[in-house]
């Protein structure tokens, strides 16, 4: 009996660890805040936006040519923009516009990052493009890992050309599933990213991209997220695709074709 009260002791001891803690394995930003030009980026400027509870983000913009799209990145759980420059010049080579938003704490914006706060400053992100007078039917959601959180979200709220997700989630439930598969993760994850409910929501047209090696998100995954969402929708594997390579397999030519053939 004691040796099963012990046992019961350090399960429950656990479980409470990993509630109030929870946040600390599923974001690993960094802070550090590089200008666009030391990535080597040109023609890429620093944006700073004040959120409505007093904290500044930092964004990466490019403006687009005229007739091209902007994209709104959101972007994984690790590392900060500088860590995304090759790709944020591969869609600049295109004429595309960037608006890569750095979530709090990562890329020199203050406070934590957290599931509300990371969509309010998704929503806010997109009001800044709108103010400036970028077209709803310009605008082209991209999310990336974790980002596809704030991006499956967004898009239930407001209008948009397209959906872009890259290696994207069910949900950080799921995904803790694979590892801690004797923790109670429905109860105790602060921030779930439920995907595969939001994306039921959205009226865009979605691309779906995801690395069949995908060793983070299962590409099992992004087929559930594409057989949830609404047509129109497209799902691009990639054989040879691992979770953060997918452009060095020809993802920015799919994207492109993919935007060309929308109506």
């Amino acid at each position: 009996m004691q040796t099963l009260l012990w046992i019961i002791a350090t399960y429950v001891t656990i479980c409470i660890a990993a509630y109030f803690g929870n946040r600390w394995f599923m974001y690993f930003p960094d802070p550090a805040r590089v200008a666009p030009v030391e990535a080597g980026l040109s023609g890429v400027e620093e944006v700073e936006l004040k959120t409505q509870d007093g904290e500044t983000l930092v964004v990466w913009y490019a403006k687009a040519k005229a007739g091209q799209p902007t994209f709104l990145y959101f972007h994984g759980n690790a590392g900060n923009a500088a860590g995304r420059a090759e790709k944020i010049a591969t869609i600049l080579e295109h004429g595309a516009g960037v608006f890569y938003l750095n979530n709090r704490g990562y890329g020199g914006s203050t406070g934590k990052p957290t599931e509300s706060a990371n969509v309010a400053d998704a929503i806010a992100a997109y009001g800044h493009l709108r103010a400036s007078g970028v077209e709803a039917r310009s605008i082209v959601l991209y999310g990336e890992s974790l980002g596809s959180g704030q991006a499956t979200q967004l898009a239930g709220l407001r209008d948009v050309r397209a959906v872009v997700l890259e290696s994207p989630l069910t949900s950080t439930v799921d995904v803790g599933k694979r590892t801690y598969f004797f923790l109670p993760l429905g109860l105790i994850l602060s921030d779930q990213y439920r995907n595969i409910d939001h994306v039921a929501k959205m009226k865009a047209p979605l691309l779906v991209l995801h690395g069949e090696w995908d060793e983070v998100i299962p590409v099992a995954m992004g087929k559930r997220i594409y057989a949830a969402a609404n047509e129109p929708k497209k799902l691009e594997l990639f054989a040879a695709g691992h979770h953060s390579d997918l452009f060095d397999h020809g993802a920015w030519e799919r994207v492109r074709s993919f935007l060309s053939g929308l109506p």
